[in-house]
C-alpha cells in the first residue's frame, strides 16, 4: 500500500492548537460560534477551525464550514481568512480523493497568500500539494512542493515542522528505489522525533522504513518496525495508523504465503476504513485482499476485489493504485490463460509506471509482459521484458523481483533450447530464493511475534503491579492507625499473590521457548524429507516427459508431486496428523518416486487389520526420511529386483513401522560417500523422538540394521512412533 505521509501535521501552521481531544474540540467551537455572533475575524477563525476539525471524520460539514467562512471573509475583505477557507476545502478534497478540485482549491489560496506576503500559508499549501501529487504518481512534482515547503519553515524559523518533511521526501526516495537517500531522510526525521517525544511522528516514520524493507526483502526488520509502529498506535488510540500498521502486517504475512493471519489482519483494516468511509484506503485494502486470493488461486473472489479497488482508484483519479489494480488483473487473466487481456492489462499497467517512476510496479509490469510473451511464443519480447526487470532489480536491490525474473528467464532459455543459460539462470534463481525465504528469515519472525506477545503481557502485568502498589498505598493510609497487623497480614498475601503470578509467567515462558525449540527442529526435518535436490529433480523428470511429449504421464507425475508437496508443507505445520493422512502420503511419495523407469521398484505397504488408521494421530514426516535413504542409495548397485516394504503393526500399545529393501546393506552404505546424509535424517528423528516421547508419554525410539544377520540381504528399519488414539 501507499505510505502515509504526514500531511496533518502541518495543518497547524495555519490554525491554533488545542490540547484537548477532538470532539471536546468541535463542541467547545460550536459553542463559541453560538455565543460569538460578531461577524470579524474572530468568528471566521471559528468557522475555519471547525471546518479543520471535521475535514478527516465529517467532510461535508467540514466544507460547509469552510463555504461559510468564505463567505464571511469576502464580507470583511479578509485575505488571509478567505486563503484559509480555500485551504480547508483543499485538504478535505484530498481526504477525499478529489485531487482536481482539491488542486484548484490550493491554488487559489496560494494567490491570496502570495499577495500578502502570508509565508505559513504557502508552507502548508505547498505540503499538502506534495502528498496529492505523490498520490497522482508525480513524483518529481511532490519532492519540489515539499521542498519549497521546507525552505519557507526553515526561513520563518519553525524547527518543529522540519522532521515532517525529511519523512515525506524519504517516502518518495523509497517508491522511485534510492533507498540510501530514503533512509538519510528517515533518520533525519526520526532523529528529531525522539529528540521532541513525538509518538505520531515516531510511528510514521517506522512504519514507512518498514515498508522500504519489505521491498528490499528484509523481512525482519520489516516486522520489527511494524509491531513498533502498531504498538505505539494502539498506545495513542490513533485510528488512521492503527489501519496502516495492520494493512502492512498483513502484506508482510502475504508474503510470507501466511494467508490466514494476513487475511485477518486485512478484514480488521477494512472494516475501519469502511466505517470512515475513506475511499483511498479501501480501494488499497481491497486490491492487497485481491492479491491474496490470486496467490491462493481464488480467481473469483480475486477479480470481484480487485476490479472494486480498480474502480474506486480511477473514480479518485489515484494513478498508482491503478496501475497496482492493473498488474494484479494481468496476473488473474494469464492464470486463466486469457492471454490477450492479460497483455492489455500490463501494458496499461507499464505506461502509468514508465511515467510515474514507481519503481516496484514497474518491475512488476516488465515481468508480467514478459510471462505473457513467454507464453505465446515471442522469446524475443519475452527477454528484453526480463533484461528489463533484472537492470531495473540490480540498480534498485529488489530482491524478490530479481528472484522472480531469473526464473522466468530459466524458462524463456529453456524454451529456447540453451539448456545451459536454462541452468545457470535456474541456479541464480534457486540462490535468491533461499536468501527471500531462508531460515533465519523465519526463525527472526518467529522471535519477534514471541517478544511482541510477552512484551505486551510483561506491560499488562506491570500496570497491575502499578495498580496493586496504588491500593496498597491507600489502604495503608486509612488503616495505619487501627488495623496495622492486619495490613501487614494483608501485605503479606499480595506479595505471595505476585510472587506466584512470577513463577507461573515463568512457567509459562519456558514452555513457550520449548515449544518454539520444537518448532526449529521440526523446520530442520523438513528440510532434510523436501530438499531441493529431490524438487529439482522431479521437476527435471517432469520436464524430460514434456520434451518427449508424454502427456499423460507428465500431468499424472505433475499431479502427484504437487499432492504430495501440499500434503508435506500441510503437516509440517500440524503437531499431530490422522494415521490415514501420513499414509497417503508415504504412498504419494513412493508411485512419484517409481514413475522414473530407470530407478523402478516394487513396494508394498502392509497395515495390520487390528488398526483403524482413522483413531490413530502421530506426528508428521517421521517415515518419509528413511524411505528416502531406500531408494537414493539401497539399489546403487542393482538395475532390477528392487523392492520396498513397508509394514504398520500395532503391538503391545506400541505402533511400530519397519521399513525393508533388498539392497547393499547399511554397513556397506556407510562405507560411501553419501554416509552423512543418512546419519543426519537419523540424528534429527532420534531428537525429535526424544522430545515427542516425554509428550506424549509414550517411548518412541528407531533402530537401524544390516539384514545380513537375518541370512537376509538389504537394510531394515524400525520406527516406534508415539501416538494419540481417539476412543472409536
Amino acid at each position: 500500500m501507499k505510505r502515509k505521509f504526514v500531511v496533518i501535521l502541518t495543518f497547524f501552521l495555519l490554525l491554533p492548537c488545542i490540547g484537548l481531544s477532538q470532539n471536546t474540540v468541535i463542541d467547545s467551537l460550536k459553542n463559541e460560534l453560538k455565543s460569538y455572533q460578531k461577524r470579524d475575524t474572530i468568528r471566521l477563525q471559528i468557522l475555519n477551525d471547525l471546518a479543520f476539525y471535521n475535514y478527516s471524520n465529517n467532510p461535508n460539514e467540514a466544507l460547509d464550514y469552510a463555504d461559510k467562512a468564505a463567505r464571511l471573509a469576502d464580507e470583511i475583505n479578509s485575505i488571509k481568512g478567505k486563503g484559509q477557507s480555500h485551504y480547508m476545502k483543499g485538504i478535505t478534497y484530498l481526504d477525499l480523493g478529489n485531487y482536481e478540485v482539491a488542486i484548484d482549491n490550493f491554488q487559489a489560496a496560494i494567490d491570496l497568500f502570495i499577495s500578502i506576503d502570508y509565508l505559513k500559508g504557502l508552507a502548508g499549501c505547498n505540503n499538502a500539494l506534495g502528498v496529492l501529487f505523490h498520490y497522482q504518481g508525480d513524483l518529481q512534482k511532490a519532492i519540489a512542493n515539499f521542498k519549497k515547503a521546507m525552505a519557507i519553515d526553515k526561513e520563518l524559523g519553525l524547527e518543529e515542522n522540519i522532521p515532517h518533511y525529511l519523512h515525506n521526501i524519504a517516502s518518495i526516495y523509497s517508491d522511485l528505489g534510492n533507498y540510501e537517500e530514503a533512509f538519510i531522510n528517515y533518520e533525519k526525521a526520526l532523529s528529531i522525533y525522539n529528540e521532541k517525544n513525538n509518538q505520531y511522528g515516531k510511528l510514521h516514520c517506522w512504519n514507512a522504513m518498514a515498508s522500504a524493507y519489505v521491498e528490499q526483502g528484509n523481512y525482519p526488520q520489516a516486522m520489527l518496525y511494524y509491531n513498533k509502529s502498531l504498538e505505539t498506535a494502539e498506545i495513542t488510540k490513533d485510528s488512521s495508523s492503527i489501519f496502516m500498521a495492520l494493512h502492512n502486517i498483513g502484506n508482510l504475512y502475504k508474503q510470507q504465503q501466511n494467508y490466514d493471519k494476513a487475511l485477518g489482519f486485512y478484514k480488521k483494516a477494512l472494516v475501519m476504513e469502511e466505517a470512515k468511509q475513506s475511499l483511498r484506503n479501501v480501494m488499497a485494502i481491497k486490491s492487497s485482499m485481491g492479491g491474496l486470493y490470486i496467490q491462493k488461486q481464488d480467481y473469483i473472489n480475486a477479480t470481484k476485489l480487485i476490479k472494486e479497488s480498480l474502480a474506486l482508484s480511477r473514480e479518485v483519479g489515484d494513478k498508482d493504485q491503478t496501475a497496482v489494480c492493473l498488474i494484479n488483473l494481468g496476473h488473474i487473466y494469464l492464470a486463466n490463460e486469457d492471454y490477450p487481456k492479460a497483455l492489455n492489462s500490463y501494458k496499461a499497467a507499464n505506461d502509468i509506471t514508465t511515467v510515474n517512476q514507481k519503481m516496484h510496479e514497474l518491475i512488476h509490469s516488465y515481468l508480467g509482459l514478459a510471462n505473457v510473451y513467454l507464453l505465446t511464443n515471442k522469446k524475443e519480447l519475452a527477454l528484453s521484458n526480463v533484461n528489463k526487470a533484472i537492470k531495473l532489480a540490480n540498480k534498485h536491490q529488489h530482491l524478490v523481483h530479481k528472484k522472480n525474473a531469473y526464473q522466468i528467464l530459466s524458462e524463456i532459455y529453456k524454451k529456447d533450447g540453451n539448456f545451459k543459460k536454462a541452468l545457470e539462470s535456474y541456479e541464480m534463481y534457486k540462490t535468491l530464493n533461499d536468501s527471500v525465504f531462508n531460515e533465519e528469515n523465519i526463525e527472526k519472525i518467529t522471535q519477534l511475534e514471541y517478544e511482541y506477545k510477552y512484551k505486551q503481557q510483561i506491560d499488562s502485568l506491570s500496570i497491575n503491579e502499578l495498580k496493586l502498589t496504588k491500593t496498597i498505598k491507600a489502604t495503608s493510609q486509612d488503616l495505619e492507625k487501627s488495623q496495622r497487623n492486619l495490613f501487614l497480614g494483608v501485605i503479606t498475601f499480595l506479595v505471595s499473590i505476585i510472587v506466584l503470578g512470577g513463577i507461573i509467567f515463568s512457567l509459562k515462558l519456558r514452555h513457550q521457548k520449548a515449544k518454539t525449540q520444537n518448532i526449529a527442529i521440526e523446520q530442520k526435518l523438513l528440510r532434510s524429507q523436501m530438499t531441493p535436490h529431490f524438487i529439482f529433480n522431479s521437476l527435471s523428470v517432469l520436464q524430460g516427459m514434456i520434451l518427449n511429449k508424454e502427456e499423460k504421464k507428465s500431468i499424472f507425475y505433475l499431479s502427484k508431486f504437487s499432492k504430495l508437496l501440499r500434503i508435506t508443507l500441510e503437516n509440517s505445520r500440524d503437531k499431530l496428523v490422522p494415521l490415514n493422512q501420513e499414509m497417503e502420503a508415504v504412498n504419494n511419495y513412493l508411485e512419484l518416486q517409481n514413475l522414473e523407469a530407470s530407478q523402478s521398484y516394487d513396494y508394498t505397504i502392509l497395515v495390520d487389520k487390528n488398526i483403524d488408521e482413522t483413531l490413530f494421530k502421530i506426528p508428521p514426516m517421521l517415515i518419509q526420511p528413511f524411505i528416502e535413504n531406500a531408494i537414493e542409495h539401497a539399489f546403487e548397485d542393482r538395475k532390477d529386483n528392487r523392492k520396498i516394504d513397508i509394514q504398520l503393526k500395532y503391538i503391545s500399545e506400541e505402533l511400530i513401522f519397519t521399513i525393508k529393501d533388498n539392497g547393499i546393506g547399511i554397513d556397506a552404505q556407510n562405507g560411501h560417500k553419501r554416509k552423512d546424509k543418512k546419519s543426519l535424517a537419523t540424528t534429527i528423528t532420534s531428537e525429535r523422538l526424544k522430545m515427542l516421547s516425554k509428550d506424549f508419554n509414550i517411548e518412541g525410539s528407531v533402530h537401524i540394521e544390516d539384514r545380513k544377520q537375518y541370512n537376509e540381504q538389504g537394510t531394515i528399519v524400525t520406527l516406534v512412533i508415539p501416538y494419540k488414539k481417539d476412543v472409536a
